[in-house]
C-alpha cells in the first residue's frame, strides 16, 4: 500500500527537502504552502508531481496517487481548513514544518506579530492534526513537529518565536500521550542550525554570520526525519535532537 503523508512548509527549505526525499521513496505527497508560485515551482522540480489544480469550489482528491499533490493553504487562517484540505481515510503521516520566526523585543512586537506567529507555529499545526486525527488513527499513522534548536529558551528579541515552539513541544507532548491508545505516534524534531533562507534571514537581523557550510544540510534532515517514519512498527522515537558536525 502507498504511504500518504502531508508535509506543510513544503516550499520552505526542510519542508522542499522533505517533498522530494518523500517522493523519491515512492510516498503520496500532500505538499501544503501558502504561495502558490513557490507551490507551482516545487511542482515542476519533483517528478511525478501533479499541477496545481485549478480552484472550482471542488472538493480537493480523496485518494492520492503515489506523486505528490500540491496544496495552496494559508496557515494564518486555520478556520478555512475544513473546506479547504483534502479528506482522507487514512493518512500515515503529517509533519509540521512550516513557521514563522520574525525577529523583534517585546516592545516592538505587535498583536498582529504574536497572533500570526502563534497561529502559524502551534495552532494551525494543532487544527491540521485534530481534522486528521481520524485518518491517522485508521493507519497507526505518525506526527512529526518540527521544532527548534536543542534546548532553546528565552532569547532577548525573539520572545515570540521562542515561547511558539515552547507551546509547540507542550501540544506534541500532550498529544502523544492521547493518541498513544488509538497506536498513533508523536515525535518531536529538535534540530540545529539547518541552512534554509529562513535561518539566513534571522541570523542576518541578529547580526550574526550565516554559513552554510557550519550547518546541517535540510537533505539531510529530511533523511533522518524519514528514517524516523520508516522505523519498525515496534518502537519509535519521541524525541529527536541534531545538531551540525562541529568543524576543527
Amino acid at each position: 500500500m502507498t504511504r500518504t503523508v502531508l508535509i506543510t512548509g513544503a516550499t520552505g527549505g526542510i519542508g522542499g527537502a522533505l517533498v522530494r526525499a518523500a517522493a523519491d521513496r515512492g510516498w503520496a505527497v500532500l505538499a501544503a504552502a501558502r504561495d502558490g508560485s513557490a507551490l507551482q515551482a516545487l511542482c515542476d522540480a519533483v517528478p511525478g508531481m501533479t499541477p496545481l489544480p485549478a480552484s472550482d469550489g471542488s472538493p480537493a482528491r480523496h485518494d492520492p496517487a503515489p506523486g505528490t499533490t500540491p496544496l495552496v493553504v494559508d496557515l494564518r487562517a486555520p478556520s478555512r481548513f475544513a473546506e479547504s484540505l483534502p479528506r482522507l481515510g487514512r493518512l500515515d503521516a503529517v509533519i509540521h514544518c512550516a513557521g514563522i520566526a520574525e525577529v523583534a523585543p517585546v516592545a516592538e512586537s505587535s498583536y498582529p506579530l504574536w497572533h500570526d506567529t502563534l497561529t502559524v507555529n502551534v495552532a494551525a499545526a494543532a487544527e491540521i492534526t485534530r481534522l486528521y486525527l481520524p485518518a491517522l488513527r485508521a493507519a497507526a499513522g505518525h506526527v512529526v513537529f518540527v521544532n527548534a534548536t536543542p534546548g532553546l529558551h528565552a532569547v532577548p528579541r525573539w520572545s515570540a518565536y521562542t515561547a511558539s515552539k515552547a507551546a509547540l513541544r507542550e501540544v506534541a507532548d500532550a498529544l502523544r500521550q492521547e493518541e498513544a491508545p488509538h497506536g498513533v505516534r508523536v515525535t518531536s524534531v529538535f534540530p540545529g542550525g539547518t541552512a534554509t533562507g529562513l535561518l539566513r534571514e534571522v541570523r542576518s537581523a541578529f547580526g550574526r554570520p550565516f554559513d552554510p557550510a557550519d550547518c546541517i544540510q535540510p537533505e539531510t534532515l529530511a533523511d533522518l526525519i524519514l528514517n524516523v517514519l520508516d522505523m519498525r512498527n515496534d518502537a519509535y522515537i519521541p524525541e529527536l535532537s541534531v545538531l551540525p558536525t562541529p568543524r576543527p
